[in-house]
């Protein structure tokens, strides 16, 4: 087969436009991320980028099996000190495991930390059996159970999270069951911030390093499959706010982990103005007992659109009435008075290396200032000097790379 010059020519101007257009579309980088956050009092969404798309939801699966546990106690089905036998089935559970053996049993109080710590699957499948006789049987009724706390996109199908192409959720639908954990089960909420445990002489030590690092994090639970990406669930308190978010599909724990730190910066930095507004434009989940369901509706949402539909920072002067304005910081009313905020750090050189990087996307000048929050020392990094429709832009970029952002006024 002969090939002209010209065929080769345009074969390369092909390859060419496919790359350029991959460049200027880098949201597909990374197609499993999604996340959302949420005001726990008030139930507004903070920020949601994906919220709705199907996911799997790895070990964030053993949150329902904890929460049926939970219950199961509450119904005094079972005690803290009462032991579950462990199946051949149970047994065979591939890692992460406690090395369990047919035969064998675990107490309930020792199958807690294991769930939230360790991320034991045979002890996940040990508590599926002992609560719903078979794993199959169980996945029916943590499915039923999702329904019931308006968690209407999951669908379990084991009770650990191992790979089930059947076994699907959202962001949206996990930070439901994250709030739910919260208020329904509120004297074993403590667990979720367990560093670690020991099993028959093995000290496991948490793969939930948020606790240990992020300031005001209290729980909730991390997960990995490779279909899913690494996955985290984090509930942290600042002051008499609290805050449950959900990371999905980071691609290495350590970018999960900041994601999700920067997003509680930004949250946490969102003042009553703009939580007043979340709520008010019906952007919220509401956080009572019995009535935390996502809102549905049929328009094209954000997340459809493959968009950050994070709430911005001070509303349109003609939205905004007169008391909220004196709520609100005198700022510079010029064209240029927007920035972008990347983030508070506990290190100032790490908030410049933050900034610097996101400098490579947004044209503005790095700051770097020092402020207090929850009586700690951070430094929060922004890129000044922009038009509002540059911040905007920029912000929307920076999502798109991974990077949490906030647009303010200077």
């Amino acid at each position: 087969m002969v090939i002209s010059e010209g065929g080769v020519v345009k074969g390369f101007l092909v390859l060419a436009m496919l790359y350029s257009l991959f460049l200027a579309n880098p949201v597909q980088a990374n197609p499993r991320s999604a996340s959302i956050v949420i005001d726990a009092d008030t139930g507004a969404v903070l920020h949601e980028s994906h919220a709705d798309a199907s996911r799997y939801p790895a070990s964030l699966t053993k949150m329902m099996t904890l929460y049926l546990l939970f219950e199961a106690i509450e119904q005094h089905k079972m005690t803290l000190d009462s032991r579950m036998p462990v199946s051949a089935h149970a047994a065979s559970m591939p890692s992460t495991n406690i090395g369990l053996r047919t035969g064998d049993s675990i107490s309930v109080r020792e199958a807690i930390p294991a769930l939230i710590v360790r991320s034991a699957n045979d002890v996940a499948a040990v508590v599926a059996e002992a609560l719903g006789t078979s794993e199959t049987n169980f996945g029916r009724m943590m499915t039923e159970k999702a329904r019931k706390l308006g968690m209407h996109s999951t669908t379990f199908r084991n009770a650990s999270g191992l790979p089930n192409n059947e076994q699907k959720t959202t962001a949206r639908d996990m930070v439901t069951l994250s709030m739910r954990l919260i208020k329904d089960f509120p004297k074993y909420y403590h667990f979720f911030s367990t560093q670690s445990f020991s099993h028959k002489g093995t000290v496991y030590k948490s793969h939930n390093r948020m606790v240990r690092n992020t300031p005001g994090v209290d729980g909730l639970k991390t997960g990995f499959i490779r279909a899913s990406g690494f996955n985290v669930a984090t509930s942290a308190k600042r002051g008499n706010r609290r805050v449950v978010a959900v990371v999905m599909g980071g691609n290495t724990a350590a970018a999960r982990d900041q994601q999700m730190a920067q997003l509680l910066d930004r949250s946490f930095n969102q003042n009553p103005v703009q939580l007043a507004s979340n709520a008010a434009n019906g952007r919220a989940v509401s956080s009572g007992k019995d009535a935390l369901q996502a809102p549905k509706s049929k328009s094209v949402s954000a997340m459809e659109r493959g968009t950050e539909s994070t709430p911005q920072a001070v509303s349109k002067p003609q939205e905004t009435s007169q008391s909220q304005l004196q709520m609100q910081k005198p700022s510079v009313q010029s064209n240029d008075g927007w920035s972008v905020q990347i983030g508070s750090y506990q290190e100032s050189g790490r908030a410049h290396a933050q900034a610097k990087a996101a400098s490579r996307w947004v044209p503005g000048e790095v700051v770097v200032t020092e402020v207090e929050i929850s009586n700690r020392k951070m430094y929060r990094a922004r890129l000044v000097g922009l038009q509002e429709h540059q911040a905007r832009s920029a912000c929307q970029n920076l999502t798109r790379q991974g990077m949490g952002c906030l647009v303010v006024r200077s």
